[in-house]
């Protein structure tokens, strides 16, 4: 099957900056849109950004202009640099992406395990 690595996660200061990695694993042809959500405490999880094969991208209105997510498509990795973070950015990140494996005939979506991210104030 497919797996979905994730990192990047920790703990930073109120203004400061992460970059969240994901590398997905297995046995596939292709991979078509990639994303990540975040999931707070007592909330519900929640597009944070997304990004197609070809590059072109989405963001939740809450990360517009702070957030940039980009992807390689030769290492099945995602990326998503973090700037200007604020305390209400602490959640539970997930990698997610659409794959297509070798001999399926449809995409079928997989998550990474999420990885911790906290901002102090």
């Amino acid at each position: 099957q497919v797996q979905l690595v994730e990192s990047g996660g920790g703990l930073v200061q109120a203004g400061g900056s992460l970059r969240l990695s994901c590398t997905a694993t297995g046995y596939i042809f292709s991979i078509y849109d990639m994303g990540w959500y975040r999931q707070a405490p007592g909330k519900q999880r929640e597009l944070v950004a997304a990004i197609t094969r070809g590059g072109s991208t989405n963001y939740a209105d809450f990360v517009k202009g702070r957030f940039t997510i980009s992807r390689d498509n030769a290492k099945n990795t995602v990326y998503l640099q973090m700037n200007s973070l604020k305390p209400e950015d602490t959640a539970v990140y997930y990698c997610n992406a659409k794959v297509l494996l070798y001999g399926a005939i449809r995409e079928n979506d997989y998550w990474g395990q999420g990885t911790q991210v906290t901002v102090s104030s």
